[in-house]
């Protein structure tokens, strides 16, 4: 993995958890279950890098509740 994409998805993990109120390891944990970095994150890094941080969270938030592993924004 590319400098640039694993420092985004340090960036979007933890600028979930923050929003979320919860720990970074939570998060990366809940987003490995779901798949999210692998199959969105890493995969749509050139699109999603050029979206504001609210965005961003708000997108990642709306995906892991579709996904199952996050119940409540």
């Amino acid at each position: 993995m590319d400098f640039k994409i694993l420092n985004f998805v340090i960036f979007c993990v933890g600028s979930v958890a923050d929003t979320l109120k919860m720990s970074a390891r939570d998060v990366y944990h809940r987003m490995s279950q779901g798949r999210i970095i692998s199959d969105y994150i890493v995969p749509c890094y050139d699109v999603l890098h050029t979206f504001s941080r609210e965005y961003i969270v708000e997108d990642i938030v709306d995906l892991m509740t579709k996904r199952g592993v996050l119940t409540t924004k």
